[in-house]
């Protein structure tokens, strides 16, 4: 289908501007590097490793402490966060990350304390494993969140963009760990780094291929941009944390910083997508007119004229194919 085929009333865009601001994109950021902070922690008090364990806590606690304050000020009146916990929802992303989002604040929060202070230890038992099983959800939500949405780039990721997130959640727990605890003791942190990133960069481009042409926002303007600062400062910092960031603290903070930087502008990246293909109506009509002429979905009539007959053939699809998995058709003759 040619890009000159699709149109809409006027060329008017069909869908609107997603609603909300830049607090969204951090927050995709500060939450999964919450939750993947979290089961760093757990894994690494498991193996002995108190000291990085302490230090992931304390991250994940800093990650769950920003993330409602970046809601709130999104959504403009605390109380309506508060309202998304008046119910739960199964089949809404929003109430379900709420949820997800107070529940790991909860338990990551005497997890840390307890891990500094010694404080709560009955109830951190659990509260460590509760918050380690949370993190994984809490990482990957969002992503599910935007798949929700009509917005095409996002929603014709539905089945990748979670891996993005999770990878991406990975990859900044391991940097910001790498970047506040000793070498000689962040071995485990530099490993999920450098797994996340090699994760991300993969997940990224099977999802990018996956979208086709619908893809083309990433290729292009803001998106772009973030897109090649993401990898050019991913790439950078695996190469030096790998080489120099296990005798070298500056060396690890440095590449440290250079991994976040690139976690973050990947955010920003597919947030910048959706509004560019939010304000396109080709990626809006083009997606429902493949789905049509497949017969997956109800839609207009297609006028087809045949060669061979002269006759002018209305093609009326269904939402599924019938028995004979072929879809309705009526032949009308022209004069």
């Amino acid at each position: 289908m040619n890009a000159e085929d699709i149109r809409s009333y006027h060329g008017q865009q069909v869908i609107k501007d997603p609603v909300w601001t830049w607090e969204i994109p951090c927050y995709f950021f500060t939450g999964g590097l919450a939750g993947a902070s979290a089961g760093l922690a757990y894994v690494a008090e498991l193996r002995g490793n108190e000291i990085l364990g302490r230090r992931a806590w304390a991250l994940s606690l800093v990650g769950i402490g920003v993330s409602p304050a970046l809601l709130v000020s999104d959504l403009g009146r605390p109380e309506r966060f508060l309202n998304m916990l008046r119910m739960f929802k199964p089949t809404s992303p929003m109430s379900v990350g709420s949820w997800i989002l107070s529940g790991s604040g909860a338990a990551t929060t005497l997890a840390a304390v307890n891990a500094w202070t010694g404080m709560f230890r009955r109830a951190a038992g659990p509260a460590r494993p509760a918050a380690a099983l949370l993190g994984l959800p809490l990482s990957t939500y969002t992503a599910a969140l935007l798949a929700n949405t009509a917005v095409p780039v996002w929603h014709e990721a539905r089945r990748s963009l979670p891996f993005v997130f999770g990878a991406g959640a990975a990859l900044s727990a391991g940097a910001a760990a790498v970047a506040v605890t000793p070498p000689e003791y962040a071995a485990a942190a530099r490993r999920l780094a450098l797994a996340g990133a090699l994760a991300e960069g993969t997940a990224n481009e099977l999802m990018r291929k996956a979208l086709g042409e619908d893809g083309e926002p990433y290729r292009r303007g803001a998106p772009s941009q973030l897109d090649h600062v993401s990898r050019a400062s991913v790439l950078a910092g695996a190469a030096l944390l790998a080489r120099r960031g296990k005798s070298s603290r500056t060396a690890a903070v440095f590449s440290s910083a250079l991994l976040l930087t690139g976690a973050l502008a990947a955010r920003w990246s597919v947030f910048k997508a959706g509004f560019q293909s939010a304000a396109d109506p080709k990626y809006t009509i083009g997606p429902q007119r493949r789905r049509i002429e497949q017969g997956l979905r109800r839609g207009g009539a297609r006028a087809v004229a045949s060669a061979d007959d002269g006759a002018l053939q209305v093609l009326q699809n269904d939402d599924a194919p019938d028995q004979a998995g072929a879809s309705q058709r009526t032949d009308v003759e022209v004069s």
